[in-house]
């Protein structure tokens, strides 16, 4: 058993995997996930666990050289737990449908109980070094 840091099994073994530029996507509840992409769902209800918890997490144990959200994601101070969770690396926006194709390539979507409208981050891992 790990000290601390993620616990989920299936979740670390993934972030353990990523390499430079490799992407996973942090998903509200209602994100379409395309097929072949693998999904780990988190969700156990509305609203849990919500996703800005389950981002300082992921973000505690990854390299993240960028985020990319939907530019249609316009609350306030969702964006600004985000914008705090990643610290201080670049967030691009680009349109919700681009945001869904963009999930196809991705490593895996991980699947929150969150409710905010288009609640969801991509983000690239980078190096340590």
């Amino acid at each position: 058993m790990r000290r601390d840091g993620i616990w989920h099994p299936r979740l670390a073994e993934l972030l353990a995997a990523l390499g430079h530029y490799d992407s996973i996507v942090l998903a509200d509840a209602g994100l379409p996930v395309p097929r072949g992409v693998e999904t780990i769902d988190l969700v156990w209800g509305r609203g849990e666990p919500a996703l800005l918890p389950v981002l300082r997490a992921v973000a505690g144990e990854l390299v993240v050289q960028e985020a990319v959200v939907a530019h249609e994601l316009t609350d306030a101070a969702f964006l600004a737990g985000l914008r705090e969770a990643v610290g201080g690396v670049p967030v691009a926006a680009v349109d919700h449908e681009e945001l869904k194709a963009l999930c196809g390539r991705a490593h895996a979507v991980v699947r929150t109980g969150e409710a905010t409208p288009y609640a969801n981050v991509i983000l690239r891992a980078g190096v340590a070094f």
